[in-house]
């Protein structure tokens, strides 16, 4: 059975509680074990969380989720794309798998909501098909 790690973003926790929900029921679908959830404060704090999951052999691959809302500045691009960098890098580092369940940004609270069910299920989908790839 494939074992992961999943980070969840605290920010918009309103929109972040469904992802997880969403991830955890897909993964039991799949035959996919999580093995450890961390939370953080938001979504530029995810790649600490990622890095401590990588680094324990039993995980596979670790699964972000979050929902980065544009605002009123660019702020919302820089923890976005900050995150996603930062994340594709410590999956090379490590060669395991991250898979990035970050709606944003530029995106509505509302489209937010609307993406929660298919980012949650896409990101859990992508580990599955990436561990192990190339063994």
């Amino acid at each position: 059975m494939k074992k992961i790690g999943l980070v969840v973003a605290e920010f918009n926790k309103e929109i972040t509680e469904k992802m997880e929900s969403v991830a955890l029921a897909h993964a039991k679908e799949l035959e996919i074990e999580v093995i450890k959830v961390l939370h953080v404060p938001g979504v530029f704090d995810a790649p600490f969380a990622v890095k401590k999951l990588l680094e324990k052999k039993e995980i596979q691959g670790v699964a972000v989720l979050g929902a980065v809302i544009q605002g009123q500045t660019a702020h919302d691009e820089v923890v976005a794309f900050s995150c996603a960098q930062a994340v594709t890098s410590l999956s090379l580092e490590f060669s395991k798998p991250v898979s990035l369940g970050v709606c944003g940004p530029k995106i509505s609270k509302q489209h937010a909501i609307e993406r929660i069910e298919p980012y949650s299920r896409r990101a859990i989908e992508a580990l599955d098909k990436l561990i192990g790839l190339g063994d």
